[in-house]
Formats: C-alpha cells, sequence, structure tokens
C-alpha cells in the first residue's frame, strides 16, 4: 500500500482518492474506515457531554435499556438506543453480534468457535465479546464480503 499526503491551501474540505487495482476486503475495510471517520456518537461523561468519532469506537453495548459505548480507554453513555446507533453507524463498519452488543469490525483481531454455534470476537487490545447464535451469520457475511453495512 503507498500513502501519499498532499497539501493545497486552497481546499475547504478533505478529499481521499482510493486507487486498487482489485475491490477486495483491503479496499472494503479503508472505504470503512474512512466513512467511520466521520460519523461521530454523542456521549455524557462525569463532565458533560463530549463526542466520541466512531472510528475509535470498539463496541457499544445495551445494559439495562442505557446504551453504554466502549473505545481503548473509556466507557461513555449515550442516550442513544442500540438500533439507532446500528442504523448509524452501519456503513462505519458496526455489525450487531448479540442482542445487546453491535461490534466496529475494524477493531476485530480474531474469531474463535465456542459450544452451541456460538463464537468469541477478540479484539485488538485483547478483550473478547460473545457473538450469539443469531447474529453469527451477520459477522460471517461482513467479514467474508468485506461488506460492513
Amino acid at each position: 500500500m503507498i500513502l501519499k499526503l498532499e497539501q493545497d491551501l486552497g481546499r475547504q474540505d478533505i478529499e481521499v482518492l482510493i486507487k486498487y487495482g482489485e475491490r477486495n476486503e483491503e479496499v472494503e475495510r479503508l472505504v470503512s474506515l474512512v466513512h467511520s471517520a466521520e460519523k461521530r456518537v454523542l456521549c455524557h461523561t462525569a463532565t458533560g457531554e463530549k463526542t466520541v468519532g466512531a472510528s475509535s469506537i470498539y463496541y457499544i453495548e445495551s445494559v439495562n435499556k442505557k446504551s453504554f459505548v466502549y473505545g481503548e480507554q473509556y466507557v461513555y453513555q449515550t442516550k442513544f438506543r442500540l438500533y439507532q446507533l446500528l442504523k448509524e453507524l452501519a456503513n462505519a463498519g458496526f455489525v450487531q453480534i448479540s442482542k445487546y452488543c453491535i461490534l466496529n469490525v475494524n477493531v476485530l483481531d480474531a474469531i474463535t468457535p465456542l459450544a452451541n454455534s456460538r463464537m468469541e470476537a477478540t479484539l485488538i487490545d485483547g478483550r473478547r465479546l460473545l457473538v450469539t447464535r443469531k447474529y453469527l451469520g451477520l459477522i460471517k457475511q461482513a467479514l467474508l464480503k468485506g461488506n460492513y453495512t
């Protein structure tokens, strides 16, 4: 992969151009990462509100009808429901892995089988999440096709 950066002082916006020979999983992941850079989630912290970029979110979990956003070094609460967040973040590489959790596949390190047709997702920081049988097909499809929508 070749990365080129070009400064243009006359531009107001950032332009991203991805040139490729064959559209494959690597290209799809890059597109997903670019889309996730634009998406932001409004969260609540102890000191007020904060917007978090989708690319820094590892997963979002719903506990007792409250949604929590997990990143590498933080956990924030958001007022949005899981289905709303999934709809907003689907193009940024998020896929539902259980009734209560959506995962950013861009931070997925490995997926291993467990008993009862379930899988365990291991994230790049070592955290492990359960992929339930109902959603197994969705994550497999996303990984095989490189299509995270």
